[in-house]
């Protein structure tokens, strides 16, 4: 990395997203991984799948060696303008409709007590008029 770092754009790097031409942005820095797509223990899908987007989080997701972090010197093709990368945004769940269970569950007490004593005065009823029918 002796050589005058070049500082692409996002939209410069995202171009190069096939298996022919291959770059990635690790940590503020641009890498042609073209050559390595075939060797790479995950396959060129990962890297591939990588592009076009700032991959420090999948890179550092996957526990890299050092051995691997020190080939990377071999790939450096220059800096990314970091103005030019959307900022992260924070994932926040939709707001949903409040479900108060203690309502239901109150609910569902007042029906059972409604209906339970019906049920029994029924039977009562049912039982008395049928034996003293017979």
């Amino acid at each position: 990395m002796d050589r005058e770092s070049k500082i692409f754009t996002l939209a410069e790097v995202s171009d190069h997203n096939t298996a022919n031409d291959c770059w990635l942005i690790i940590e503020g820095k641009v890498y042609d991984v073209t050559k390595f797509l075939e060797d790479h223990p995950g396959g060129d899908e990962v890297l591939l799948s990588s592009t076009g987007k700032d991959a420090t989080d999948d890179f550092e997701d996957v526990g890299h060696s050092n051995t691997a972090k020190a080939m990377m010197d071999e790939y450096y093709v220059g800096d990314i303008d970091t103005t030019t990368i959307p900022a992260k945004k924070n994932y926040t769940p939709p707001t949903q409709p409040h479900y108060n269970q203690d309502k239901t569950h109150d609910f569902f007490i007042r029906l059972l007590q409604f209906f339970v004593p019906l049920l029994i005065l029924g039977l009562a009823l049912g039982v008395r008029f049928y034996t003293k029918s017979q």
